[in-house]
């Protein structure tokens, strides 16, 4: 079987934009089935908030890859034993959470890729291939080329740093995890200040001048995210199944509520 291609990644190549489905709760096969079937590019699969064993992880990636849809997990910070594992088991990609420093984006990067260009250790016929790969040499030359490396800040001293940090070979791009980051600057929540527009100006510089992508994460309303957008996010996690479920239910329930007849 040939190795699966990272069609998220051949998009953020292309200069275009990879769209990310969250998944905290659904379980089953479906969820890339449904991730693709409503346009999204990438799977986010959490498992630093989401309550996942390593074995709904791994079945939600090997599920993915045959959908187009990119398994991508979050790992939890300096989890690298977690991530590698989720590699060897269908996920063509891994989110680094809380990364404040090029030496701490060094080793996460060497930690996904196979020498030489890491240290990723071979754990046999890996799921990219159907478990069927070509000579270990070509096979870790190939799966080096298609993994996804995406690093999170969420610090100002990670927004500090980031030119120190898109400068790492092997990292791909750096998402922004606004969330924590607006809390860590002491405004939680305001997804529009302008310390946060000033953060997305300076990584996005960073990415720009290194060649990398910028990534948006947490910025969920329409204003602020189409101003990060038209600031150069182009990794965007565009929403989760909660909030999927959430937005859909209010929707429709408002709709039934508010029909001239309706009882009660």
């Amino acid at each position: 079987m040939p190795l699966v291609t990272n069609t998220t990644k051949q998009r953020l190549l292309a200069g275009k934009m990879g769209l990310g489905f969250g998944v905290h709760h659904l379980r089953t096969v479906a969820a890339p089935v449904l991730a693709a079937a409503t346009g999204h590019d990438w799977m986010f699969i959490d498992t630093e908030h989401g309550a996942f064993s390593i074995q709904e992880t791994t079945q939600l990636c090997i599920a993915a890859l045959p959908t187009g849809v990119t398994p991508i997990v979050r790992v939890c910070a300096g989890a690298l034993d977690e991530a590698t594992r989720a590699l060897d088991n269908g996920a063509l990609g891994i989110v680094v959470p809380h990364v404040d420093t090029a030496a701490e984006a060094k080793r996460i990067a060497a930690a996904f890729r196979y020498p030489p260009q890491g240290t990723r250790s071979w754990g046999g016929p890996p799921a990219v291939y159907g478990y069927r790969p070509p000579a270990t040499l070509e096979a870790q030359k190939a799966i080096n080329a298609e993994i996804l490396t995406i690093v999170m800040l969420e610090s100002p001293e990670a927004v500090r740093n980031a030119d120190a940090i898109a400068a790492v070979d092997g990292v791909d791009v750096l998402f922004i995890g606004t969330s924590d980051l607006t809390a860590e600057l002491g405004i939680s929540g305001q997804m529009g200040h302008p310390k946060v527009i000033e953060a997305y100006q300076a990584v996005g510089d960073a990415c720009r001048k290194h060649g990398k992508v910028l990534g948006m994460g947490g910025v969920y309303d329409e204003v602020n995210a189409s101003r990060y957008v038209g600031m150069g996010a182009r990794f965007i996690l565009t929403g989760s199944d909660h909030s999927y479920i959430v937005a859909g239910a209010d929707q429709r329930i408002g709709f039934f509520n508010g029909l001239p007849n309706a009882p009660g």
